[in-house]
């Protein structure tokens, strides 16, 4: 885990996204003190558990870019979830455990492309070796080979010992050298046939359903095919199976568990879905179902996957929710004493919008920028252009639904969908954005609230 100061930490997240400071600064706090219990004595450090976050605020003000560029930050596991998702024990669809293993798999992944990494230049080592086999089959090999003494050419045959080596050697700096990329060869690459097992049943079948197809995968013959294809990507393949070969897969395993376990953010998306009012009947029936079967795992419990238990007592949860029609003391008072800090988004106004567009790395106006730039056509924004767009998102956004941020990505594509339709036609090279021509887009459309409903 990095040792980022929480001053750093929204250093990082002011590149991505404007204000909204209290949430940045309470994440860079629960950051920074997964990073202090690590310092912490042994005896002390499994007490300490993360202080879980509510991030309150309409869509589109920043709250899943602020959990997302966190992640990122941490080099942690990091999994987004709709709570909407799950229902409660005894309906059908999703269980609250499914998200810790979808989180151990993906630690899984990142762990062992990691491991990959590591290992690739000895992998590519063997791979050359292969390779060479592959393109000067070496004495003893024929049969595997497919060649037969009795009818091969002089030169198909083995070499002796000495000229054998020089020539590999030769082989090996054409090989280096890029001179045999247009050379096929052969290789035999194995065929998995999957059996189709279908299961219907409630809970946890996602989990079941994988340990039956690695139980079948491993019990069902497996097969090869022979296919062609030239020397670079045949490196690339031979590269890949070396490196997998290399990973010890039990490290990973162990690896990413303690990862997950000690640095796992889990992101809970639209908790206010499942806040449901007292008195409620109907299809809403299950929402406080689903919020006591979070409660165990937000709080700490040991959730069963097939790659070996998993505790979640220190994993940070960070849940968010517009909550326009409940409220947070509208939880289970059990799950709302496990994200003990709460911050409230601010709405999003001209002023932000302006530095929207124009400020962090990713902004808007860049990137429709470069996208035209790969047309040879070059696109400018006047400062004034920029105003207007950001003041038509706010007005909008105040007419209809406030969708925040992503207001300006509906705008951005109706300012500029002729030109973006049109861009390998035109013969225009330079074309400059002011106030007018967003006028002359987007007036009538603004002008007309029920237009604008529909379009923007």
């Amino acid at each position: 885990m990095r040792d980022l100061k929480p001053s750093e930490i929204v250093r990082e997240l002011d590149k991505y996204i404007i204000g909204q400071r209290q949430a940045k600064r309470s994440v860079a706090i629960a950051l920074r003190n997964r990073w202090r219990r690590q310092q912490v004595a042994e005896d002390l450090k499994d007490e300490i558990a993360p202080k879980n976050i509510i991030l309150i605020g309409p869509t589109g003000v920043g709250k899943t870019e602020i959990s997302r560029r966190l992640s990122k930050l941490a080099d942690s596991p990091f999994i987004k979830i709709e709570a909407s998702k799950f229902t409660e024990v005894g309906y059908v669809g999703r269980d609250v455990e499914s998200m810790v293993r979808d989180l151990l798999e993906l630690s899984v992944n990142m762990v062992k492309n990691q491991e990959q990494e590591a290992v690739s230049d000895k992998a590519w080592r063997i791979a050359q070796e292969r390779m060479l086999d592959l393109l000067l089959p070496a004495a003893g090999s024929d049969s595997e080979k497919g060649v037969d003494k009795s009818t091969a050419a002089p030169e198909a045959l083995p070499a002796a010992s000495g000229t054998a080596t020089s020539t590999r050697e030769k082989l090996r700096k054409l090989l280096l050298a890029g001179k045999l990329d247009d050379r096929q060869v052969e290789l035999d690459i194995p065929e998995r046939v999957m059996p189709v097992v279908e299961i219907f049943s409630n809970v946890g079948m996602e989990e079941m359903g994988l340990s039956l197809k690695d139980m079948f995968s491993n019990i069902m013959p497996k097969s090869a095919k022979k296919r062609r294809m030239k020397v670079p990507e045949a490196m690339e393949y031979l590269a890949q199976e070396e490196a997998q070969g290399l990973v010890d897969m039990d490290k990973v395993i162990k690896d990413a568990i303690e990862k997950v376990e000690q640095s796992g953010i889990i992101f809970l998306d639209e908790i206010d879905k499942v806040a449901g009012k007292d008195g409620t009947h109907g299809p809403d029936v299950s929402r406080e179902g689903v919020q006591r079967d979070l409660l165990p795992i937000v709080e700490g419990s040991t959730v069963n996957t097939k790659y070996g238990p998993v505790k979640t007592d220190h994993i940070l949860f960070i849940a968010s929710g517009a909550f326009h029609t409940s409220k947070p003391s509208d939880l289970v008072p059990e799950l709302q004493g496990r994200f003990p800090i709460r911050v409230e988004l601010d709405s999003l106004g001209r002023k932000e919008f302006e530095r929207i567009l124009t400020e962090p790395k990713n902004a808007l106006v860049r990137q429709y920028i470069e996208l035209l730039k790969t047309e040879g056509i070059d696109v400018s924004f006047t400062d004034d252009a920029v105003s207007r767009i950001a003041a038509i998102a706010e007005e909008v956004n105040n007419l209809t639904e406030n969708i925040g941020a992503r207001r300006l990505h509906t705008l951005m594509e109706r300012l500029l969908e002729d030109i973006l339709f049109d861009a390998p036609d035109l013969s225009e090279r330079q074309i400059a954005i002011d106030g007018n021509y967003v006028d002359d887009k987007l007036k009538e459309i603004k002008d007309d609230e029920d237009l604008s409903r529909y379009i923007l």
